[in-house]
């Protein structure tokens, strides 16, 4: 239907301005610009009404009913525009502006945290998430340095878009720091998650400031190392004996002392993997030293233990060099000794040579002329039936 300028020109303006928008928006713009004075403006506890004319705000409204015109407000004389119906209005943008708690704002790092964990030395990655809320503290200052006038509303997910990056970036830094200062393992680190998020609302809370904007609550919810992060099943490895780690004062270089230790007991004639650990930048320094000493003095005693041991003539089990009865078979172990005929060395009994000359100490063998027993050439009698051998002089 088509209208003509008498009728165009009698068209009545809004009487009533409220915000229609939806409830998550943290901005809303009303519809329509043009208002008959005397309109009624109605603005609820929990948000401000911003009159906005030619790049200027003329004016704001807290929670309430007003009612507008020239009387009771000054500056809609100035936004004067024509007559509706034989009633004077005015022309402006009226903009609603939540100033409830956000909630729930969540944020991730958007890429891995490079650290180097302060008590294991080994360089790895980790990530952190959490979540956040805003108010919108000063409205003037957040329409004008952060929304504009040409917008028609603005939510709280573009509000986390914007200022994402800042956050992000002194997240960062504040949990690299927390790492570094607190001296703990990285796997430890989430113990430390609410002092973090304390010491980080202050700095965040000037970045957001300068939009009119103040944080209500910080929270990090989780720091933890990626599952892909190469070195992360060394570290729970090593958190995993943190009662070892305990006793050692939590000193990694006396733990890896006892790594390379562990090896070269394995292969105790190679010392090259001691060295080649030491050498891969885990020096294991003086409590290293004192270790091997330990461990050198312990193989070299257990050394010269199994080196006193002399075998039992008769069972042939080992026994101390200093015994005279095998504690296995019972006999005396300490050989019977005689003289050697060349050069009166003594020599064990039955043996074939002298250690000391080389002569051969068993006689040529014979026979008893009575009982045919085998004798030695050297035998005055028999030792079976007694009979005096014929050798006898």
């Amino acid at each position: 239907m088509l209208f003509n300028r008498k009728q165009e020109r009698n068209k009545p303006f809004y009487n009533v301005i409220k915000n229609d928008g939806p409830g998550d928006l943290l901005v809303w713009k009303f519809l329509d610009e043009d208002f008959n004075e005397g309109s009624q403006l109605i603005v609820a506890e929990s948000e401000e009404a911003l009159f906005y004319k030619d790049g200027i705000i003329e004016s704001t409204f807290s929670g309430g009913k007003y009612s507008l015109s020239t009387n009771n407000y000054p500056f809609i004389s100035r936004l004067r525009s024509r007559f509706s119906g034989n009633v004077s209005s005015f022309h402006c943008k009226v903009y609603f502006i939540n100033k409830v708690h956000k909630l729930e704002l969540l944020w991730g790092t958007d890429s891995p945290i490079q650290v180097r964990d302060p008590i294991f030395n080994l360089q790895t990655s980790i990530q952190a998430r959490g979540s956040y809320s805003v108010q919108v503290s000063n409205s003037k200052k957040f329409l004008l340095k952060l929304i504009g006038n040409n917008i028609q509303s603005f939510n709280q997910e573009e509000l986390n878009s914007y200022f994402r990056s800042a956050f992000l970036q002194y997240i960062k830094d504040a949990v690299a720091r927390e790492i570094k200062n607190t001296n703990k393992e990285i796997l430890e680190i989430s113990t430390e998650k609410e002092a973090i998020a304390e010491s980080l609302k202050s700095k965040l809370n000037e970045v957001l400031d300068e939009y009119g904007v103040r944080l209500v609550n910080f929270y990090i919810n989780a720091i933890d190392i990626p599952e892909n992060d190469p070195n992360r099943g060394k570290l729970e490895e090593a958190f995993a004996n943190k009662n070892v780690m305990s006793i050692l004062g939590n000193d990694w270089e006396r733990q890896q002392s006892i790594d390379i230790l562990k090896g070269v007991a394995n292969n105790p004639g190679d010392m090259s993997s001691a060295g080649a650990g030491i050498g891969m930048g885990m020096a294991a320094g003086s409590a290293f030293s004192n270790m091997m000493n330990q461990f050198a003095n312990s193989t070299s005693s257990t050394q010269n233990t199994q080196q006193k041991k002399i075998m039992c003539p008769h069972c042939n089990s080992p026994v101390n060099q200093g015994a005279k009865f095998c504690n296995e078979c019972g006999e005396n172990v300490k050989p019977r000794m005689e003289n050697c005929s060349q050069c009166n060395s003594s020599v064990p009994v039955g043996a074939k040579f002298c250690n000391e000359c080389g002569n051969k100490l068993i006689p040529s063998m014979t026979k008893c002329s009575n009982c045919s027993a085998e004798l030695s050439e050297n035998d005055k009698f028999c030792n079976e039936c007694g009979q005096k051998q014929s050798g006898d002089k």
